[in-house]
Parts: C-alpha cells; structure tokens; sequence
C-alpha cells in the first residue's frame, strides 16, 4: 500500500521545517521526533502566561510578567562574567534587567536608552529590588503581536531550545493537510471532537491550562486517534490470522472425561466454561488466538492440558511452551499424571536434549507417537517437525509480545493458538496488548486451596522473623524469602541476597538455606531450584527469579523484604508462589520505615484481597500503565497523547470501533477506509500498513 500523497509534505526532512538545520535535527532525534509529521504528535506539556500587564506591581514574585518598560542606565559589570545590569521603568515602578556573561555593544544595541521595549520574563525580587535575569523576549513596540498571551511549553531534550522548538512545531503544523475524517461519525458528533486539521492546530496554540488537559476535546481527539489506529493495526492482525485457513479439530471428550475422573476434585465453573469456549474455537474452520487470563493459581494448567486433549481426541498432537526450562520441566511434572490418566505419551524438549536422546524425540514427534510435546522455544528450533499439530499452548504471555505470537501463526501450520497469562491485567491494558485476541478469564479459585494469611512487619522485627522461621523449618516447612533487586545493579543485588543468605545460613544452619540469584547461570539455577523442590533446602534466598510459575507444594511461608519497593502485582504474583499445598500458608511483607502514602496504600490492598483483577486496577491507578507490565519487555504502544490510565474508556470504544470497521470493509476501500489508511500512515502502524498490502 503506497504513501498517500497528501502526506508527503509531512515526511521530508526536518530540515526542511524554519530554523532547523542538521545539528538540530539530530537533538530531535532524541524526542523521537524524525519527520514533520512527529512534531505534530510533540505536544505541550504546560504553558506561560504572558498577557500584557500595566506594571510589575500588579503581581506577586516570583512570576512571570510581560510589561511594557522604557529603557534608562545600563551598569556593565565590574569583574569579568558578573552580572550586567540595566535599569528600566514600566508604568508603575523602576526594576532592573539583569544579564550574566553578556557583551556590552550587543546589549547597548539591544536595548538603547530612553527607547521603548516590551520585556517578558521571570521576576523576582532581590535585596528588596525586582529583577528580570535574562528575559525570554525582549521586543520593540511594534512586534508586540509576535507574542502570544498564553504561550506553549514543549518537551526539550539536549540542544534544543522552546523557541527552535516552538518554530519548527509551528513550521510542521503550517504544513499539516486537511484529511478525511476516519472516526465513526455518530461518535464524532457525541463527543463534540474537531476535524483532525483543527485538532491539531489546537493543541499546538493552547489559550489556558485547559487546553492542556487531557480532557480537552482536542487532545481526547487525538488520543483517540492513537488508540484506533493501534487496535486497527490488532484487528487487522487478528482478521489475517483468522484468515489463514485453519483446522477443524473437534474432541471426542474421551480422553478428558479420563482425566477429569483421576482427579480428586471437580473443576470450577469458570474451568469449565474456559474449555467449552476454547472447544467451540478449535472447532472452528478458522484459527484460533485466545488469551486465557487467570489469577494465580486459578487452575490453568488444567484447562490448557483439556485443551491440549481436543488436539488429540481429533487426531493431531499440541504443543506447550513455557519461558524458561525450570518451568517447562514443571510443567512436564504436574501434567505427567494426567497424561497417564490419559493414558498418551508426553514429551520434553528443550535446549539441552543432545545428539541420540534428541533424535529419538523427535522421531516421536514426527512420527505421530508423542501427542504432547512440552518445551520452552527450542520447539521451534529447525528440525523440529510434528506430524499433526493442531494446538500451541503459549506459558506467560507478557514476555511474547505480538510480533512473536504472528511468528508461531507462521510455523504453526495453521495450528490454533493459547496464550497463558497469570498476570491478571486490567481492561483497559489487555485491550492495547491483547486487541488482537479473544479473552477467557478464570475468575474463581480452585477447591482445595486455602487462603494465604499476609501479615505486614516492619524490618526492625527481622531477628523475631528469623526466629519463627527456625521453629517452623524444624516443624518441617519449607520457605522462600525474597530479596529486593537494590538499585538495578546486579552486582548489589547478588550482594544483598548474598548477604541475606549467609545472615540466613548462620542463624538455621548449614545446608538448609538456598540461593538464587540473576548472577547464577541457568543450569545453577536450576540446580538450586530441583534441591528447593525435592526438599533437600528448606530456605530458599531468591531475588524475584521465582516470580513466574514455580510450584512447591510444601513451602507455605514467603518472606518479601522491602515489600514497599515492588509493584503491587509483583507482590502478588509472588504472594501466590504459597498456599499451594494443604498447610495454612503465611505471607510476610516486610517494610523500612517510615512507609510513604503510596507504600502504605499498596501494602493495605494486598492484606485486605487475594484478587488479582481488584490488585491490578489499584496498581494501574497508582503506578501507570507504563511500568505495569514493564513497557519495554511488553510489547506494548508507547502512546504520545493517550493516557491509559485516564483514558481507559476509549480503548474499549477503539476496539470495538476498528473491528466494526474491519467487518464492514475488510480492505479499507470505502471513503472512511481510505481515510483510515492516512491514519495508519501518520501514526506509523507499519504493520498494518503490510498486512493491508498483503491482504
């Protein structure tokens, strides 16, 4: 799909735009600014007041004024680079101008004697006298209309100034072409947003704080616009993936009525329904991308390895991948049961199955003998060949953002697609990370599990914790005990958890406490992890390595130290790595006094409730979006105008918007098809832009 040409103004050089030469247009680069056409998404983050007053008296320092002054004495400084100054008097009252490091003959020409001059700056008082150091405007009478009263304040990185800034995002905007309007009419009108063209000129020429709000209808426009753009860029994803022939692979529910009857308990209603949707889908011509969504320990497992069953029953195999090999060979042991249950052969692969051992693997899988196969991404290693794959079951989500997903559509020889998060994430988040899938949630917990009991400590009870510690490893439980990543530094983290780990060692004895840190290689890891597990340590020293999935039954106390330092949905997902087993199961936060606001908020919500949904919300209020699911290994948008906090409502009328659009003109043909396509452009949503062109 080409370039719209009435775009291409706004993707020439900056260099082309007033005052910008090379150097500057390598200073924008670090706003991730590269074309006119991001200068008009570079918007003001505050504004100055500068409507003219009569005198300097009639506002309270310091503060920015604008007055109109005549010029009297100039006093140049006695030592080299002091101050120079310049007295001046505006209608009401005599004040000085004051320049650091200035020429004389520049500033005698500047500011001539007994002339007029409009003044604009901050000022304040000094030694009982007002004084303007260095204003940002100095005019003659006659330019006063170059000033606007209320006047934008831009983001600025190294070697840029407001006023390049100012000139060069006017210079874009100058450049800025009426467009077709791409939002849905009716919506348009409700909300009372502006054409595009306005929008953009508007947020660019503030007249108040109030433009600046978010909930100006200029900039809601625009962050609309964002957020459309982005979810159409997921519908289109989602409708090529659907389009991609798919296989029919309806379960005959033998083998899952066999394992359902091993088990020693029913599944939950919302089990239930989770399998029936993700039956209804692989049944379906077309492919299916589902997210399941469920809590900690909500009994996902389950439900991915019924699902895996339907691959089966129909006459294909399923593949289940986790992240790490520790968490593959997890799984391998809780599903082991089951798929004797089952009664079909279950298989791991992963990076360190060697020569003879990994061809008879894979001769099992090619073969069609292995139903299962459960590996972390070595299973997509060449060579790696199924005979029938139906099912790819996707562990821990967020650390395989979209693109990823699209790779395994590719290799997947048309197989339907799970993706497993436990990560409970709030609406509004899933829809910009996960637009481009359908959702099951699991939003009850399974029988048999009993409610870890939180209790909040501050460190200054560290010794009466250690205490209880070595009562409860001599009753024969077994704990984790969490150390803070310090300072991001690896090397005062492994420091830290070192520390902890001999401190540890010396009070319970030796043999009894573990470690593990980011400093260990994988296969020392694991190795730390397999002795925790078979119960040979009692202790286990981590840094926050045991997040994601790890299943010990037996350990039933969690320390967290420095809880106040972790996010809320950190906590939580560590919270969960307990009460796993049949024992009363404990939980201590354990803080550094004095707790600020925040950390005392955050420590309350998880005492007060276990469910991940209410926890992820709070930490979306409190925390933002951004730093939620850790923006840089999510995958998701980074949006310049729409706030995901604040804005989380119009997420869910972005998708539903795209994927009516998509339904009603699969190809973008129609006048507001095309008009969606400008936007895709102007917002750089490459991919869709080829998934279009492919389409």
């Amino acid at each position: 799909m080409s370039r719209p040409e009435v775009l291409f103004p706004l993707y020439a050089g900056l260099e082309t735009l007033e005052g910008v030469g090379p150097k500057t247009a390598k200073a924008f680069a670090g706003l991730g600014v590269e074309k006119p056409k991001d200068l008009l998404y570079l918007l003001p983050h505050s504004g100055v007041d500068r409507e003219r007053r009569n005198s300097v008296r009639d506002v309270v320092p310091p503060v920015t004024v604008t007055v109109e002054v005549t010029i009297g004495s100039h006093f140049p400084s006695r030592r080299k680079g002091g101050p120079y100054r310049v007295m001046v008097r505006d209608a009401q009252l005599e004040f000085q101008l004051v320049f650091f490091h200035a020429r004389g003959d520049y500033l005698a020409t500047l500011l001539p004697t007994g002339q007029k001059r409009i003044v604009s700056g901050r000022v304040e008082i000094f030694d009982g006298i007002a004084q303007m150091v260095h204003p940002d405007h100095i005019l003659r009478p006659e330019e006063a209309g170059e000033l606007k009263g209320y006047e934008p304040v831009y983001p600025l990185a190294a070697g840029l100034t407001q006023k390049l800034v100012t000139r060069a995002a006017a210079s874009a905007v100058a450049r800025a072409p009426e467009l077709a309007e791409w939002i849905d009419p009716g919506q348009k009108a409700r909300e009372g947003w502006p054409d595009w063209l306005d929008a953009i000129r508007s947020v660019h020429a503030p007249a108040s704080p109030a433009d600046l709000a978010f909930t100006a209808p200029a900039r809601m426009r625009l962050a609309y616009d964002e957020l459309f753009a982005h979810q159409l860029t997921l519908a289109l994803a989602r409708a090529s993936l659907r389009k991609g022939k798919g296989m029919v692979s309806r379960g005959t529910e033998a083998l899952q009525a066999k394992v359902l009857a091993s088990l020693p308990y029913k599944p939950t209603a919302a089990q239930s329904r989770a399998v029936a949707e993700i039956a209804a889908d692989m049944a379906q011509p077309s492919r299916m991308n589902r997210l399941l969504q469920g809590d900690v320990g909500s009994g996902k497992t389950l439900v991915a390895f019924l699902a895996l069953l339907i691959a089966v029953e129909a006459g294909g195999q399923g593949v289940m991948m986790a992240p790490t090999e520790i968490l593959a060979r997890q799984h391998v042991e809780s599903l082991a049961p089951l798929a004797e249950a089952a009664g079909l052969r279950l298989a791991l692969l992963t990076g360190r199955d060697k020569g003879s051992e990994r061809a008879a693997k894979l001769a099992a899988l090619a073969s069609g003998e292995t139903g299962i196969l459960v590996g972390t991404h070595a299973v997509f290693q060449k060579g790696v060949e199924f005979r029938d794959l139906r099912l790819a079951v996707i562990d821990e989500q967020h650390r395989f953002g979209v693109s990823q997903r699209m790779e395994l559509g590719a290799k997947g020889q048309a197989a339907d697609v799970l993706v497993m998060t436990a990560t409970p994430i709030p609406r509004s988040l899933a829809l910009a990370s996960y637009g481009d899938m359908d959702v099951s949630v699991l939003d009850e917990k399974p029988a048999g599990r009993s409610p870890v009991k939180t209790a909040v400590v501050s460190t200054e009870r560290l010794d009466e914790v250690v205490a209880n510690l070595r009562q409860r490893v001599a009753e024969g439980r077994q704990a984790y005990w969490v150390c803070p990543l310090v300072e991001d530094s690896e090397v005062v983290d492994y420091a830290s958890s070192e520390a902890r780990f001999q401190h540890l060692r010396a009070a319970l004895g030796e043999g009894v406490v573990g470690l593990v840190h980011g400093q260990l290689t994988p296969a020392e890891k694991d190795a730390a992890m397999a002795r925790f597990v078979r119960g040979e340590t009692k202790v286990l020293v981590a840094t926050t390595v045991i997040e994601v999935g790890v299943n010990v039954p037996n350990a039933s106390i969690m320390v967290i130290e420095r809880a106040e330092i972790f996010g809320l949905a950190q906590l939580h997902q560590l919270r969960g790595r307990v009460g796993r087993g049949a024992a009363q199961s404990t939980c201590l936060l354990m803080y550094q006094p004095p707790l600020s606001e925040t950390g005392e908020r955050r420590l309350a919500m998880l005492r007060e409730t276990e469910d991940g949904f209410r926890i992820a919300e709070e930490d979306l209020a409190i925390r933002g979006a951004g730093d939620l699911i850790g923006t840089a290994q999510s995958g998701l948008p980074r949006f310049r105008v729409a706030d995901l906090e604040r804005q989380a409502g119009l997420m869910a009328v972005a998708q539903s918007d795209a994927r009516k659009l998509l339904h009603d003109d699969p190809k973008l043909e129609s006048p507001r098809g095309m008009a969606a396509r400008s936007l895709l452009w102007l917002l750089d949503q490459d991919r869709a832009i080829r998934l279009i062109s492919i389409g």
